[in-house]
């Protein structure tokens, strides 16, 4: 896995230029894994510790629906602003709701993980559940959901725009014997309707077989992320595949699911068996979505950045930002525990982002500066994100002279760099000229990328709400003074 003798050769090439100064930096806690662990701790009898959590507005809004819902956390004197370190005290049952006069509030403000996850894992409780958070929040639909939730029981009511926030749930906990035993549910605009319901399903009186269906599955990584954390809480569980749909269901040996790096709707299941969730200690791994910023610095900047945290056989989809930057042509050396980036010429390419959504806007930067056209493609559903991810890249890259159109999949960024006829080779931003975040971390992060073709880093004061990087890695903008 290695990347030994490229990364000699890159050395040789950053020495030759007169750059030798490597820039270390650690990546943030994930927030994927994050968000599951304290939700297994939560619904876990006893008392478990969890470290290493990211401390992200997005987190707050978890913990805070978890305790309203049962569970106790208590930080420990361990934690820092960056990673935390929490004693959770488990619900001792399912989550507890209101009553139909007196719902129990769950605000989930602008987080989408929050909302999805914890919409299954509420309907698995008892009680009156009311489901709200911030204005984009009530733009974002859950109907799939929320229909698969009424196959189990739950009733839900939506109070202003049909099938999203804010909305009610009745919950009397999940029974699979309404439908069979087995839900239907699809992944093409999110994996984590199906992963929240995986969430939920230990806590049902009987054995509940979710089937893939839909069109196609985005971001099915953190599907595996889900089973991951099912697995370390002890609850049991099979996954079945076949070759298509008129083929028979072959079960996969334990942990094989592991190595799945798709899934194809109508040839995948998973059957989760009740049984409660294990208390114990548990420690979240590093993010990859988080240091996808990073490793594009060591690209396109002007010194290698070596990000350390990162595992390499880590099941976050978003390590795929190694697989990219190579493929541009960028030089990488990967460690079990770290991995450097060197600055390096990139070219465009052909990409698939189905799988790794979240890292649409980074790249499509990254491709400003390289040579030729990129196309990003499979990614419609980015369009439903905090943002719309689609036009906002385009829109703020265009300000820099970089042509990106929005195609009814993704977009084809092209490149500035290896130009020869007088014209910039790479993004420009005029002295001036000011830069949207669209109330958007993942845009605000990925527009720091920009820092990188200028002398001096100006981005966070151009920028309309550099706070926004909150929602996911608010020690953000103190790590990119080390790389701009």
């Amino acid at each position: 896995m290695s990347q030994t003798k490229g990364a000699a050769a890159a050395n040789h090439a950053v020495e030759a230029a007169g750059i030798t100064e490597t820039v270390t930096v650690t990546a943030p806690a994930s927030k994927s894994v994050s968000h599951r662990y304290l939700m297994g701790a939560a619904l876990a009898g006893g008392t478990s510790i969890v470290r290493h959590t990211l401390e992200s507005r997005d987190l707050e809004r978890t913990r805070a629906i978890l305790c309203a819902a049962g569970a106790t956390m208590a930080e420990l004197p361990e934690s820092t602003p960056a990673s935390g370190a929490w004693q959770v005290t488990g619900m001792n049952g399912a989550p507890r709701g209101g009553t139909a006069a007196a719902p129990l509030s769950c605000d989930v403000e602008e987080s989408g993980t929050t909302c999805r996850l914890l919409t299954a894992v509420l309907a698995a409780g008892q009680g009156v559940f009311r489901i709200h958070g911030a204005a984009r929040m009530h733009e974002r639909p859950i109907a799939e959901l929320t229909d698969a939730l009424a196959a189990l029981g739950t009733q839900t009511s939506f109070e202003e725009k049909p099938d999203c926030p804010p909305c009610v749930l009745t919950a009397h906990g999940l029974d699979p014997a309404r439908c069979g035993g087995i839900v239907e549910l699809g992944m093409d605009i999110s994996s984590q309707y199906f992963s929240g319901l995986l969430l939920a399903a230990p806590m049902g009186p009987a054995p509940l077989t979710l089937a893939l269906g839909g069109r196609k599955a985005v971001s099915w990584p953190y599907v595996g992320l889900t089973l991951q954390c099912l697995t370390d809480y002890g609850i049991r569980f099979e996954v079945q595949t076949r070759r298509d749909t008129g083929a028979p269901w072959q079960p996969m040996g334990d942990g094989a699911w592991r190595r799945l790096d798709e899934a194809l709707p109508g040839c995948l299941r998973i059957t989760v068996y009740p049984g409660p969730y294990r208390a114990g200690e548990y420690t979240v791994e590093g993010d990859w979505s988080g240091a996808s910023y990073l490793l594009a610095a060591g690209a396109i900047g002007r010194r290698p950045v070596r990000v350390e945290g990162l595992r390499a056989d880590s099941l976050q989809g978003d390590r795929a930002m190694l697989n990219i930057l190579q493929r541009m042509g960028a030089r990488v050396d990967v460690q079990p525990l770290a991995v450097t980036v060197y600055p390096s010429r990139l070219h465009g390419v052909d990409l698939d982002m189905g799988h790794c959504p979240d890292l649409v806007p980074t790249v499509a930067t990254v491709a400003a500066f390289a040579q030729g056209s990129t196309r990003i493609r499979n990614v419609a559903h980015l369009r439903h994100k905090e943002s719309d991810r689609i036009k906002a890249p385009a829109t703020e890259l265009g300000k820099t002279g970089v042509v990106v159109g929005e195609l009814s999949d993704g977009m084809l960024v092209n490149g500035l760099g290896g130009r020869n006829n007088g014209k910039p080779d790479h993004p420009i931003l005029p002295d001036g000229q000011t830069l949207s975040a669209h109330n958007d971390h993942r845009i605000a992060m990925s527009l720091a990328l920009l820092d990188l073709c200028r002398s001096e880093a100006v981005v966070r004061s151009r920028l309309d709400d550099p706070s926004v990087v909150g929602k996911s890695f608010p020690q953000f903008w103190n790590i990119w003074e080390k790389l701009a």
